[in-house]
């Protein structure tokens, strides 16, 4: 909602505007959202106050002339992150004309998604394979990871173009998803695979990345801001579960069926090759640019190196700490570098390795063959346990910086 008045000032005021929506719709912290906001209306010139929260943007002058607003009510692609990156390093300089950026802006909304439908919908099915080899590397699970992930990655391509759909997407999907374990259970008796067997097509549900944001964004005192994405992140946690206990009382599923005892039917050697798995089916479904692929194989490699020495040394409710410190720490020393991805790039694919395996989806699904509220204490915890250790990291390598006195160039910034 621009002011009536018009010229350079308006024109750069506009481009700050929706930089910032677009930034919040690609889930910048609100944090980063300020300070590019802030950098960039100083390169031209403007004396500005700002309101930053992950739906609503508003920059104003500092004497409540010129109220510009925005709505990000649109999501942006993983794929569309990379150009946006290089415009959001490229603002704070002052070397966009309002203009330029604008149309770029624009561009960057428009654009295409980089692979065709029915490679997006076969990448995740791929995806859900390589998790399957991580969770439960046996037959049946891949199996199912396989086929269960051809119905989601449909599914989802339907929530993108029907939005009665998409809003219910994370309860339809854990439903049917669901339902045809348990019935699969019911005629062939697979047993310990049953509740496994859900993880890897339903993780691209697990808000791990906002639930992290969260805790980023109440630690530095946005409460707003974190305390909406926190109870977004918890609300769609509670429609998977949702999903899952409708369909356990559909498929008439007694709880004592109801285990998560994991086995590794396949060899010790499953486990890597399904993070390699994951990486590849991750690049056709999101379609990153295709030189960001080895970064990605590094980032999913060290997230579950973290998780799994985390694992070891504190347990595996406390296994997201060590993968969220060894991602974060990963990230900035690789984004400081030149020539190399922005540091919010480098994190989103640890994030979809790290969460169905530490954010407590076991804890959740647990939670349907128990009234022990302790097991929802333990949930809680491990959900958290990825954004302390990140968050974690954050400190650490902002005291390195202080104590080195080393330019802080790209730590969460471009």
């Amino acid at each position: 909602m621009p002011s009536p008045d018009r010229g350079p000032a308006a024109s750069a005021s506009r481009f700050v505007t929706e930089l910032g929506a677009t930034m919040s719709a690609a889930n910048y912290p609100v944090t980063m959202v300020r300070d590019v906001m802030g950098a960039t209306s100083k390169a031209y010139g403007l004396d500005h106050q700002f309101l930053a929260l992950p739906n609503y943007v508003q920059v104003g002058g500092a004497e409540g002339n010129g109220l510009y607003i925005a709505n990000p009510d649109f999501d942006l692609r993983y794929d569309q992150s990379f150009p946006l990156a290089q415009l959001v390093a490229r603002a704070p300089t002052g070397t966009v004309q309002p203009a330029e950026g604008l149309a770029e802006l624009a561009r960057i909304r428009s654009l295409d998604r980089r692979f065709p439908v029915w490679l997006t919908v076969l990448g995740y099915a791929v995806q859900s394979t390589g998790l399957a080899l991580i969770l439960q590397p046996t037959q049946w699970s891949l199996a199912g990871a396989a086929v269960l992930g051809l119905l989601v990655g449909v599914l989802a391509v339907v929530g993108r173009r029907i939005d009665a759909v998409g809003y219910m997407l994370p309860t339809l999907c854990a439903f049917l998803v669901a339902l045809a374990v348990f019935t699969f259970e019911n005629h062939w008796h697979v047993g310990v695979d049953s509740l496994r067997a859900l993880a890897a097509p339903l993780a691209t549900f697990l808000p791990g990345a906002a639930i992290t944001l969260a805790v980023i964004e109440l630690s530095t005192r946005h409460v707003v801001s974190g305390a909406s994405r926190l109870v977004a992140g918890f609300m769609q946690i509670v429609q998977l579960a949702f999903g899952i206990l409708i369909a356990a009382q559909v498929a008439g599923i007694a709880d004592t069926d109801l285990v998560t005892t994991e086995i590794n039917r396949l060899g010790p050697w499953a486990p890597f090759l399904g993070v390699l798995v994951y990486g590849l089916g991750a690049m056709l479904y999101f379609g990153p640019p295709t030189r960001f692929l080895p970064w990605m194989v590094l980032m999913l490699y060290s997230a579950y190196a973290g998780q799994w020495v985390g694992n070891a040394l504190l347990g595996s409710y406390a296994s997201g700490f060590g993968g969220g410190l060894t991602l974060i720490l990963f990230a900035l020393a690789i984004s400081h570098r030149p020539n190399t991805p922005p540091t919010v790039s480098l994190v989103l694919p640890g994030f979809w390795l790290l969460v169905p395996g530490s954010l407590g989806f076991m804890g959740v699904t647990q939670l349907l063959g128990t009234h022990d509220t302790a097991i929802f204490t333990a949930t809680l915890i491990s959900m958290m346990s990825i954004a302390v250790g990140v968050q974690t990291g954050l400190l650490l390598w902002r005291a390195a910086i202080q104590l080195t006195d080393a330019p802080h160039r790209r730590a969460f910034h471009d």
